[in-house]
């Protein structure tokens, strides 16, 4: 049964589409405050199809990004007593409490460092409201720290991703797997290794 292949060929289609740019703007903007899917999934393959356009593909999804970022501050700031509910059942509470620390230790640093965290980049931006951070720092480092992120995915799959595309297709099932294998072992990890 291939599982893999069909997502692969779905997000390929969903990058050729003519709205892509505003679901790259969407997605990029929901998982700085609140949603789970980060904007790779939508960067990747259209920067891979549409290389000419990797630039500004990259640069959408840094501005979104920050936008969000900035609606996940203020999320955090005002309303972080009515979220954290969600925080524990959504399994983000130990993260969030390692993002605070993390705050306190570095400061606007760690929303640099968090644009390539494995930590969910919303719960930066929640704990930066939280903690009343200060907003330019905040602003100036989630447009930096993301914007690297962002343009370092989209210009190698503008450079790479072409002469790759028919190795993915390939592979697309045993990547796809070995990704589930390591997602479940990082959360064995954190769950009970630690």
């Amino acid at each position: 049964m291939k599982l893999f292949a069909p997502l692969y060929d779905r997000a390929l289609q969903w990058a050729a589409h003519r709205h892509a740019p505003r679901y790259l703007a969407g997605l990029s903007f929901a998982e700085s405050s609140f949603f789970p899917v980060p904007p790779d999934v939508m960067l990747i393959p259209m920067s891979m199809t549409r290389p000419k356009c990797w630039f500004a593909f990259a640069l959408l999804a840094t501005a979104a990004s920050t936008v969000g970022g900035l609606f996940g501050y203020l999320l955090g700031h005002f309303f972080l007593e009515l979220l954290m509910p969600y925080l524990q059942q959504l399994g983000y509470m130990q993260s969030f409490e390692r993002a605070q620390a993390w705050f306190r230790e570095w400061g606007v640093w760690v929303v640099f460092v968090a644009g390539f965290s494995p930590i969910p980049y919303k719960v930066f931006t929640l704990s930066a409201g939280a903690l009343s951070m200060a907003l330019a720092p905040f602003i100036l480092a989630s447009f930096v720290g993301r914007g690297t992120r962002f343009f370092l995915v989209a210009a190698f799959m503008a450079w790479a991703g072409p002469t790759m595309e028919p190795v993915i297709r390939r592979y697309v099932e045993w990547l796809g797997w070995l990704s589930v294998l390591v997602l479940v072992m990082v959360f064995v990890w954190v769950k009970w290794l630690r």
